[in-house]
Order: structure tokens, then C-alpha cells, then sequence
């Protein structure tokens, strides 16, 4: 080893102090060229400030003079993941090149807690994992006698010629406000799917709560400064009557006494998770309950419901057992939860912090919504936790196709396009992406995977960027809306784009490939701006029922003079006679006062981002202008 790399590799030895770094195993080699804490491309950052760094020491270097290394104070508000081990990298190195940096910047230290500790803790995928821990072994059998104290069924022997349902353990943390652990949560879960239509199910349908509907109720929210508060209904579904006859198999940890030779079974007596019926029988009986007190049932979204009272706005949000609850006054929230108790057993959750994926700050400014967890979890799971970042989701100089060669498992493909697809309800940079990558789950190809792994490099540069609701917005709606003519290869049709929002709070966006074929860009357009109008007329019938009330006209903004030529006048052409579905929903509109088309130039279109792949400057200006937050260092 040279005089330079001896210095170097004394010097980081010097940090590894016996009571702040546990004992790590030395590398095999020991010649390394130099040591840093930046990556030489992206000059990423590979320690947080304030926490002692792992190193691959070599074994000679142990008794060295210790010094102690500290990094620029300009990094101490960056959080690292504590699983990762980072240190120096070369050949001989185990450590990470590209380490996972995430911003808690600006977090309070109850919120800091909770994001740190949702994403460090890993739950058992399976029952026999998670009996060798006691705690879990605890979470089954609490759950298992709750089962039966609720005479959730009847253990019988098997009719003949009967065929059982399955059932599975799914097993989560549940956490506090203040981000500690509040409990390990073991639920039993039938597997409904192999119910069969007739005999053990008939009607299924029930309503949850649409995405879009729970990002309106939180930028409302933001801007009226209502409390928000969580529930969680413990054991929901069991609170549903079965009509039908449902045979399950013994779950596993039950203990039954058997009769003889004769095989024993579950005869189910109410509702249980993963019935096919389970949850029309719960709904079912939540709304009938909240009819009762008061409340009305939103025609907008059937799992909204409102309550007026002298004058002040209870709301409420139903997505199966989970419930927000917000309004103007805490006392008719309590109010609520009591009488939810009484009828229900409850879980009071306190302030909202984690809801379906979501995480959910508020500070000064209002509320921050991201997936931060779920997008780290999905790299941990693909492998690409350690991989280098991209700047964008999507490379501009290719364009996706149906040809190429086959992938050999295309169902590894199709999970990772569903959970990508999930992480765009906080996540408009990488919309028109995945809708790429959805259209090829058929028949996946080679190119179509290394485009499904260059978003997930784009993640991994940003994985805590979401969305933000200002508690200062203007109570106005503003539209805009795009589309990219004839953009798809294999059938020609056209992408539409667009994005509505709440004075500046960006509340839904969307991209779909057309479902015919435009003759003209005008056309695409105009097909584009229908479904605006359609997102728009919906929202707000939403936005009253939420006590906002939007000024009419409402603005549309659109690139194309053409399109609002035809919209705006009775125009009859022999390009366009055959659109005259989408021209009566849209002039409709416009003469009853309810939407005014303007023109906006392509430099300040912010529906370009939903319809086409942008380079990194044209990325970094629309996402600043929607609103996008936690953007890392560039």
C-alpha cells in the first residue's frame, strides 16, 4: 500500500470507535486506492452527519491512532436508512456505491420518528416465521380468541363432497401518533377466491373510498385547518352476517378436538377477511349505523359522508375498516367517535399519520402527503435500494413497442407495473411512465423491463418527493389539459393528459391512451379536454359537498387554438362530424357557465409532463410548478 492510501485508510480506521460502531467483519483485501463519501458521478451522500459510519477496516489498521471524522454540517438534516452498510467501495468493498439518501428536513420530531421507524421494521410473511417470535405468537393466539369470542364460527365435521375454503395469517405493525410502535397485529384472512359463484357467494360489490376523493378531503381539509383524526375498526368485517353457507379449514395455531377419523372444519358463522361477500355485508351495516346519527351519504362518493350541525361540517371517510374523521369543531368529532364506540370496537388512532400507503405531515404551510415508505420498500424488494439514481423516469430517445423479445416470466413483470402503479397516487413525475409500461402486460418484452428498472433508478434518487395542500390556497378550481397526437407505435392513437387544481394545491391528474384513433391533433385534443370537463363537473359537486365553494366559470387551459375554436363555436366539418359525443360535452358545458377554454403556450402547459417523457430541466420546472415536495439536492 502507498504512503497515500496508508494515510487515508488510517484515518478512517480512526472512526471506528468500540461504542458507537459494532463489530464489523474485515475484507479479504486490503489494497484499496482511496476512501471517500461521495460518488464520483453524482456526488451523493453516503453518511447522515450526525451518526457514526460504518467501515470495512483492515485488520492491521485496528490498533492505529484514533481520529474522529466528521462530515460538511451542511448534510445534517439528511436520514439514512441504518440497515444499509456504507463505507469505502472498490472491488473488495460490500458496501454500497450509491446508498439510499432520504430528507426529513423540516419534520417535527414526532413525524421524524414515524417515518423512521415504519420503514425499519419488517413484518413475518408467514405463520411459522412468525411463531419463533413470542410477540407475534402473542398477536396470533389474541387474535384467534377474539375469533372466537365473537363466535365467528362452529367447528364441525366436513359434510361430504363439500369443498373448504383456505385461509392465511397476514401479519403488520400499527403504530402511534408519535410514531412508537403500538402494537403487532396478526389478522386471519380466507382465501375468497376460491369461493365459487352460487354456492358459497352471490352479490360482492361494495364501495370504498376513490383516491382521488381522499386528496380532495385532505387539501379541504388543509385549507378549512379541520383536525383530522384516524380510526381503525378492530375486526371489521365480523361484524357482517353471512346469508350463505361457508366452510373453512382449520386455521393454523387453532387447536380442535376431532371426532374420531373424521376430518373437522370451520362452518362460518359471520363475515371474516378475504370473503368475497365480507365486505358488502360490513359496509352494509357502517352506512345503515351512520344514517342513524345523522349523517348523509355523499352522491359524489358513497364512502363520504357529511354531517351538519348548527351550522358546523363533520365529515367522514370510510376505505373498509379504516375512518377519517375531520370537521370544524372537536367536540362534534368526539361526538362521533363516541357513538362510534358504543356500536363498534374502536381504535382511536389520534392525528392522521399513516392512511392506506399514505404518509401524511402537516406543518406551518400545510400538508404533506408521500409514499415514503412504500417506495423504499419497493426497492428493498427489487433489489434496487443499492442501484444508481437516474434524473428522469423515462429515456426520451426510446420509445416502447409491442416487438422485442418475449420476457420468460412476464408475471414479474405485471407485480412490479402494479406496485409502480400504486406509487402514483402521490407521484405524478413518473404517471406517464408507468401508463407506458401498463399497456405491455400482456406480453412483456425485454425493453419493456429495463424501462419498468430505469423508474425504479429515478426512485431512487427522489424516493421521498409527494405532494403538498396549502392551507393558503385560492378556493378555485383550474384546469389543464393535454394530449400527444398518434404517439403510440403499434396503434396510432393518442395519449391524453391532464391535471386539475385547488388554487395552487394540485389535487387529480391522470394519462390514457385514447381508445380510437384521431384523424387530427385538434381532434386528440379535443377528446382530451372531454375528459377534463367530465374530472372537472365531478370535482366540484365534491368540493360543495365540502363546504367549498367554487367560483364559475371555472378555467381550462389548453395548447391547442383549434380545439378551442371547435368547442367554442358550432363548427360542423367533415373531420370532425364523427367526435360529436365529446363536442356536446363540451359545449355544453361552456353555455351553461360552468368551464372557460384559454389558451396557454406549450412552454406553460403543465399537462405536458402526463402525456409525453421530458428531459430533466423540463421535468424540474413543471414538477416545481405542480406543487411536487422533498425534490433532493440537484
Amino acid at each position: 500500500m502507498d504512503e497515500r492510501g496508508e494515510a487515508e485508510s488510517e484515518a478512517l480506521a480512526d472512526d471506528q470507535s468500540p461504542d458507537s460502531v459494532p463489530s464489523i467483519p474485515t475484507s479479504s483485501h486490503s489494497q484499496h486506492e482511496h476512501y471517500d463519501y461521495f460518488d464520483s458521478d453524482e456526488q451523493e451522500l453516503v453518511q447522515q452527519a450526525d451518526v457514526d459510519c460504518d467501515i470495512l477496516v483492515d485488520q492491521t489498521m485496528e490498533n492505529r491512532p484514533r481520529r474522529k471524522a466528521t462530515l460538511p454540517s451542511k448534510y445534517k438534516d439528511y436520514e439514512l436508512d441504518p440497515n444499509i452498510t456504507f463505507g469505502t467501495y472498490g472491488k473488495s468493498n460490500s458496501c454500497s456505491r450509491h446508498p439510499l439518501c432520504l430528507n426529513v428536513d423540516g419534520l417535527s420530531h414526532n413525524d421524524r420518528s414515524f417515518v423512521l421507524n415504519i420503514m425499519n421494521l419488517v413484518e413475518p410473511r408467514s405463520y411459522y416465521e412468525a411463531i419463533k417470535s413470542d410477540v407475534w405468537n402473542r398477536a396470533v393466539n389474541s387474535e384467534l380468541h377474539a375469533l372466537e369470542e365473537n363466535q365467528t364460527w362452529d367447528v364441525v365435521p366436513l359434510p361430504p363432497n363439500v369443498k373448504e375454503i383456505g385461509n392465511k395469517w397476514v401479519f403488520k405493525y400499527k403504530f402511534k401518533p408519535d410514531g412508537s410502535l403500538e402494537r403487532e397485529k396478526a389478522r386471519l384472512a380466507a382465501k375468497g377466491y376460491t369461493q365459487v359463484y352460487g354456492i358459497d357467494f352471490l352479490d360482492t360489490y361494495s364501495p370504498v373510498a376513490k383516491i382521488n376523493t381522499v386528496k380532495t378531503f385532505l387539501a379541504v381539509a388543509s385549507l378549512r385547518n379541520w383536525t383530522l383524526e384516524q380510526m381503525d375498526v378492530s375486526n371489521a368485517f365480523l361484524h357482517g352476517e353471512l346469508d350463505e353457507v361457508v366452510y373453512m379449514k382449520i386455521p393454523l395455531g387453532l387447536k380442535v378436538n376431532s371426532t374420531g377419523n373424521q376430518r373437522m372444519t370451520c362452518r362460518l358463522k359471520k363475515s371474516l377477511y378475504g370473503l368475497k361477500q365480507a365486505s358488502r355485508q360490513w359496509f352494509a351495516r357502517l352506512t345503515s349505523f351512520l344514517l342513524k346519527l345523522g349523517f348523509s351519504q355523499s352522491m359524489s362518493d358513497y364512502s363520504l359522508f357529511t354531517k351538519w350541525t348548527h351550522g358546523r361540517i363533520t365529515v367522514i371517510l370510510v376505505y373498509v375498516d379504516d375512518i377519517l374523521v375531520g370537521g370544524d369543531a372537536q367536540k362534534d368529532i368526539d361526538q362521533v367517535k363516541t357513538a362510534l364506540s358504543r356500536e363498534f370496537k374502536l381504535k382511536l388512532l389520534g392525528p392522521l399519520k399513516y392512511f392506506l400507503g399514505l404518509e401524511v405531515t402537516r406543518d406551518q404551510n400545510g400538508l404533506n402527503v408521500c409514499q415514503r415508505k412504500y417506495c423504499v420498500d419497493l426497492l428493498k424488494d427489487t433489489g434496487y435500494l443499492e442501484a444508481k439514481g437516474c434524473k428522469t423516469p423515462i429515456d426520451t430517445k426510446v420509445k416502447l413497442s409491442s416487438k422485442g423479445t418475449l420476457l420468460k416470466d412476464g408475471e414479474v413483470y405485471r407485480r412490479l407495473v402494479g406496485r409502480l402503479h400504486y406509487l402514483t397516487i402521490t407521484r405524478p413525475d413518473i404517471v406517464f411512465a408507468v401508463q407506458q409500461l401498463c399497456q405491455y402486460q400482456r406480453n412483456p418484452c425485454e425493453e419493456h423491463m429495463q424501462a419498468a428498472y430505469r423508474v425504479l433508478r429515478y426512485l431512487k434518487s427522489s424516493p421521498d418527493q409527494g405532494i403538498h395542500f396549502s392551507n393558503t390556497a385560492e378556493e378555485k378550481i383550474v384546469g389543464f389539459s393535454d394530449s400527444h397526437w398518434a404517439s403510440c407505435p403499434d396503434t396510432k392513437r393518442s395519449i391524453t393528459g391532464y391535471c386539475t387544481f385547488l388554487g395552487s394545491s394540485l389535487l387529480t391528474w391522470k394519462t390514457k391512451k385514447q381508445t380510437t384513433v384521431s384523424r387530427s391533433s385538434s381532434e386528440a385534443e379535443y377528446r382530451a379536454l372531454a375528459h377534463l370537463v367530465c374530472e372537472i363537473e365531478w370535482l366540484k359537486r365534491l368540493l360543495v359537498e365540502l363546504t367549498v365553494q367554487v367560483p364559475l366559470p371555472i378555467l381550462v387551459y389548453c395548447d391547442n387554438r383549434s380545439a378551442i375554436h371547435i368547442a367554442e363555436n358550432p363548427v360542423f366539418h367533415e373531420r370532425t362530424k364523427h367526435i360529436e359525443i365529446d363536442i356536446h360535452v363540451t359545449r355544453d358545458r361552456i353555455k351553461a357557465g360552468l368551464i372557460k377554454l384559454q389558451h396557454v403556450g406549450t412552454v406553460e402547459q403543465l399537462a405536458d409532463i402526463f402525456t409525453k417523457g421530458l428531459d430533466r430541466f423540463g421535468m424540474r420546472e413543471i414538477m416545481s410548478k405542480l406543487g411536487i415536495t422533498g425534490a433532493p439536492p440537484t
